[in-house]
């Protein structure tokens, strides 16, 4: 398809759109990707965008991917466009992750703990090398999971006192999908906010924190990946009744403490919660939760990952697009105003000498 140079702003807006679409669709002789096929083998794209575009549901992540070409931004923009459409019926209880049908387990700190550790499909002990065989191992050759009871690690360490207690309130958590974030923002709100953030800022700043910008020595306590069932309570029944399963990527961080006026020595957490498979947007969240810990716990704060405004100010990747995105719409009465504002500044200057 061949295009000319367009005048006009509604007739080349017109035919950007049209040029778009036949980009998205590449060469018409080649076969068009189908939303199963990226769902079934573009599945940590799709994790991503189900993650960072607030909903999950992998058909629709997967057909946002791609309108989008690819661009993970662009697709949980669209994700969570759509998302605000939708009618919301009911809010589900929490899930207990502890009943886990885990595909992945693993712990950085204990070598045997009860349950075993599971590797689970994953990079961490492959080399980086591009395969260029035509097929992968069919799906029909993968072992099968079995359920099996997995204590959770760090109630090992809380038996012996040696990790901080976790603090339940009865206060119903915030909403970020309902009320918009305002500063102080309470833990629940925060690991909102990083669940649904930017997953190259997180890894960013969670990398930080382990340079030294921060008090950090963390270790990955436990990281575990599969299947949490997903309940709700009818109005109607009064009892909870499961409706469905959802995958998700829990990581526990514990991170050494030196002690304060209040509290002894002992190891404190981060904690790390995701859509999909994703273990480094996990460690990430856990690493950067910790450390905006760092008021709460007496420590200073004088790193940019333990200032909560800084990090959830600038970790939502949509709102971020729109803000640097937009330079590149016309600004050309501003840029006249200021043109001429240097232009006096300059006469001025020119006078002056």
């Amino acid at each position: 398809m061949a295009y000319v140079a367009v005048k006009g702003g509604e007739a080349a807006i017109a035919a950007a759109h049209d040029w778009l679409a036949a980009t998205r669709r590449g060469d018409p002789a080649i076969p068009q990707i189908s939303t199963e096929q990226i769902t079934q083998q573009l599945g940590r794209a799709v994790d991503r965008v189900m993650a960072e575009g607030s909903l999950y549901d992998r058909e629709l992540a997967a057909r946002a991917l791609a309108q989008a070409q690819g661009d993970i931004i662009e697709a949980a923009f669209l994700l969570r466009a759509y998302r605000t459409t939708l009618p919301r019926l009911i809010d589900s209880e929490p899930v207990d992750t502890s009943e886990m049908h885990a595909i992945r387990r693993v712990s950085a700190i204990f070598k045997d703990m009860p349950g075993g550790q599971r590797l689970g499909p994953t990079t961490d002990y492959t080399h980086r090398l591009l395969d260029f065989a035509e097929e992968a191992t069919p799906a029909a050759s993968l072992p099968p999971v079995e359920p099996a009871p997995m204590p959770r690690v760090t109630d090992m360490l809380g038996a012996e006192a040696l990790l901080e207690t976790d603090v339940c309130s009865e206060a119903p958590p915030g909403d970020l999908t309902m009320t918009p974030l305002k500063i102080p923002a309470g833990r629940d709100v925060r690991l909102q906010a990083l669940a649904r953030g930017d997953e190259g800022f997180l890894l960013g700043l969670g990398y930080s924190t382990q340079r030294g910008y921060g008090h950090t020595h963390p270790f990955v306590g436990e990281l575990r990946v599969g299947e949490v069932a997903v309940s709700i309570v009818p109005p109607e029944l009064g009892f909870a009744i499961e409706i469905g399963d959802v995958v998700l990527t829990e990581c526990q961080m514990v991170n050494q403490f030196g002690g304060s006026i209040s509290a002894p020595p002992q190891f404190t957490r981060g904690y790390g919660l995701c859509f999909g498979h994703a273990d480094r947007r996990a460690i990430a969240m856990a690493l950067v939760d910790r450390a905006m810990r760092a008021a709460e716990l007496g420590e200073d704060v004088t790193a940019p990952a333990q200032d909560a405004e800084f990090v959830l100010s600038h970790c939502d990747n949509i709102e971020a697009t729109g803000f640097v995105e937009h330079l590149k719409l016309p600004h050309h009465v501003d840029f006249q105003s200021e043109l001429e504002t240097i232009r006096a500044m300059r006469r001025d200057a020119d006078g002056r000498v």
